[in-house]
């Protein structure tokens, strides 16, 4: 396990880290509704304007790319700059990825909302850094449940995020531009909670200081990749369903209210486990909690591949989002209790490089497999959950490889 140099493992260390608990559980929750919207019309979005419809899940596509190519980026510039510095400029690039998203939809340019998207990425990909932030400041003992609490801040953003959709999503003669409108006023509101955190930036590294483990070393080490492994498929296989469930919804003769529903449902059950997720892992273990996961995201495609009654999509969903939640917050909470302070930043910007290039294929593929691999929208469904299957096996063995390990030779 590793902490804060700056900052010993006492009663005081862990004040201050609730209190950064508390900006990020807000920034969760405002800054953080942008994605459940995003997610819920941008495909429906994209079928309006792609000039074919096996493109509709582009624009979801090159967000997840845009935080790819971002997380590197702003994870060094947060290790030169510091955490708040690096928030900032992820509302920025929320704010501006919509601003032309917005102006794409008004002019009619699939090519426009694309770019938008690409740029939205930026504030994915700092969200997604929220989790690190609140390790940051925690002793060991608290943080699992520093990170866990943080991802529960979601669940204020699975309310917010879809009831804002409902709102705006007709609320213009331009379909879905309100929407896009009201993600802009939420970064540039959400952005002055960062005033609150207190996280110390990194020291420079000293001449002679250790400058820990190169990339290709971290990677080799075995629970470190078991993490990235388990973290990508959690993550990418979530994406995956995800992405084509309010088309699939809609397909299937829904309303849009119905499927922004259905997201609501999956985005609390994303987050609501997360009150309770770091006590699971202090009381069971932090490889058992992973392998849940995995068990209930099979779960998920199984219920998904039962029918396409209401009930089905809702089940389904939410046990997609419990298995994210157990998958992805245990692969975090069991790659930080790997890193080195010299390589956090290296570490954790490799990490979501790898995470967000796994999901960017799922996005990319789920359009695919959705609108062009099936003779039908039962169809199509079908083939998005049967897609994942192997990556839970290659995560199911990666942890049991682990398992298999001598405890010396782990890492």
């Amino acid at each position: 396990m590793t902490h804060n140099p700056a900052l010993p493992d006492t009663p005081a260390q862990d004040a201050t880290a609730k209190r950064n608990v508390l900006v990020l559980v807000a920034a969760q929750a405002i800054l953080g509704a942008q994605m459940p919207m995003i997610f819920t019309i941008a495909g429906l979005a994209g079928q309006n304007l792609a000039p074919n419809a096996c493109w509709a899940t582009l624009p979801i596509s090159f967000s997840v790319i845009g935080s790819m190519l971002a997380a590197t980026p702003l994870s060094a510039f947060m290790q030169r700059h510091g955490r708040r510095a690096g928030f900032v400029v992820g509302a920025a690039g929320g704010a501006l990825g919509a601003a032309i998203g917005a102006y794409g939809l008004l002019t009619s340019s699939f090519v426009l909302f694309c770019i938008g998207a690409l740029l939205t990425g930026i504030y994915m990909s700092a969200q997604g850094f929220y989790r690190f932030a609140a390790a940051d400041t925690a002793s060991d003992a608290f943080r699992p449940k520093a990170i866990s609490w943080v991802m529960a801040g979601g669940l204020l953003s699975a309310v917010l995020g879809p009831q804002l959709v409902k709102v705006t999503a007709e609320s213009m003669v331009v379909p879905f531009l309100g929407t896009y409108l009201a993600v802009i006023g939420l970064n540039l509101v959400g952005v002055f909670l960062f005033a609150g955190l207190n996280i110390p930036k990194p020291r420079p590294p000293t001449l002679g200081a250790p400058q820990g483990r190169g990339r290709m070393e971290l990677v080799k080490t075995p629970v470190i990749a078991v993490a990235m492994i388990c973290a990508t498929v959690s993550y990418a296989l979530m994406n995956l369903v995800m992405t084509s469930s309010p088309l699939a919804v809609v397909g299937c003769g829904f309303e849009t209210g119905v499927a922004a529903d259905v997201v609501t449902a999956h985005v609390l059950a994303m987050y609501a486990p997360s009150f309770i997720t770091g006590h699971i892992i202090a009381r069971f273990g932090v490889e058992r909690v992973i392998a849940l996961g995995l068990i209930i995201l099979a779960g998920s495609g199984a219920v998904a591949m039962a029918g396409v009654e209401l009930e089905n999509f809702f089940i389904a969903l939410i046990l997609l989002g419990i298995g994210w939640n157990f998958g992805f917050i245990g692969a975090t909470a069991l790659l930080t209790s790997a890193q080195r302070p010299e390589e956090r930043g290296r570490l954790q910007g490799l990490n979501d490089l790898i995470i967000f290039g796994g999901v960017s294929l799922a996005s990319f593929s789920s359009g695919g497999l959705m609108n062009c691999s099936g003779g039908s929208v039962q169809a199509g469904w079908q083939l998005v959950n049967m897609a994942m299957l192997p990556f839970l096996v290659l995560a199911g063995g990666a942890l049991i490889w682990l398992w298999s390990q001598p405890r010396e030779m782990r890492s």
